[in-house]
């Protein structure tokens, strides 16, 4: 018994004759009855009497067109229902992104989708990025941005930038030497520095850590702490020299409480990845925030509020 036997059912109890119902439904009416005999054969119970009058149900008949009625009528509401929200999305969405790239993304994109989609609650998390990969794994978040390409085919990686590295230092006599290089540094310099970094879990370790193997170098005393303000107060505090993007320090550059140097002969960049599930689709609501990602970080770079970046592809919704 499907929706459709039921739909029939109920037309011809409504209109009292199997052929004004077979009219109605342009059913020819042998095939209307074989759709009533195989429903009652299914329920191994008579449904309908015929008689000179028209059509008329039994008491299981009756109790058949209650609830028949009454599961149509759900039906037809979930499907209401669901155009709606298709045409308006509605929910809550979680966000992961590394605190480099909150720094930038999260206010304007809250901004953006407070504005276009009312009906949605974005939730943005944000931390390092190798904890942003376990939210990702764990699904926690509906979609994230990486710095760590996700190479599980469970997950779709798109790269949507790449973005520049410098050397932060602190001011004062401990940087003099730096400060001769005009504003500029090479990787060899940078690994004979006491440097502040995270742990090997995360992007930016595994990047410096890959450079001083390509380049043939060890990098100098390590100190690791998880977590990118504290990476900038010790930096400041003159505990050491760390690597991140201008965007990340410009604040405290602009305050002299941090020096910074750009990194040449090559300089030093790593990639931003938006990863999503692949075995699963997006919600309406995700999809539509994960294409506004995409559309703030275009908007952002275009108009030089992300400095240091450079665009490499499109986020499309899926």
């Amino acid at each position: 018994m499907d929706l459709r036997q039921l739909r029939y059912f109920l037309s011809i109890v409504e209109r009292g004759s199997f052929s004004r119902a077979a009219e109605t439904l342009n059913i020819a009416q042998p095939a209307l009855s074989l759709h009533v005999r195989n429903m009652e054969e299914d329920l191994g119970v008579q449904l309908l009497f015929r008689g000179p009058r028209g059509v008329t149900t039994t008491e299981a008949g009756d109790i058949l067109f209650r609830r028949a009625r009454s599961l149509l009528d759900q039906v037809s509401q979930i499907r209401e229902e669901i155009i709606e929200h298709e045409a308006e999305p509605s929910g809550v969405v979680h966000l992961g992104l590394p605190v480099t790239i909150s720094e930038n993304l999260s206010v304007p994109l809250l901004l953006a989708a407070q504005k276009r989609y009312p009906k949605v609650q974005l939730q943005v998390a944000e931390a390092m990025s190798g904890f942003v990969l376990d939210w990702v794994r764990d699904l926690r978040v509906d979609f994230a941005i990486l710095y760590i390409p996700v190479t599980d085919r469970k997950f779709d990686c798109t790269r949507v930038l790449e973005e520049d590295l410098w050397l932060l230092g602190p001011p004062g006599p401990m940087s003099k030497d730096i400060q001769s290089a005009r504003g500029a540094v090479n990787f060899e310099q940078i690994a004979k520095l006491p440097l502040v970094l995270p742990s090997e879990s995360h992007g930016l370790r595994t990047l410096m850590e890959k450079e001083a193997n390509r380049l043939k170098l060890k990098l100098g005393t390590v100190l690791e702490i998880d977590s990118y303000s504290n990476i900038k107060g010790l930096v400041e505090a003159g505990v050491g020299y760390s690597i991140l993007p201008f965007n990340a320090i410009a604040r405290e550059v602009s305050a002299g409480r941090l020096l910074a140097w750009k990194i040449k002969d090559p300089g030093l960049s790593r990639f931003v990845y938006i990863v999503k599930p692949s075995d699963r689709p997006l919600s309406n609501a995700a999809r539509s925030i994960y294409g506004l990602v995409n559309e703030t970080i275009n908007t952002l770079v275009d108009n030089g509020k992300w400095n240091g970046v450079r665009k490499e592809g499109a986020v499309r919704g899926k």
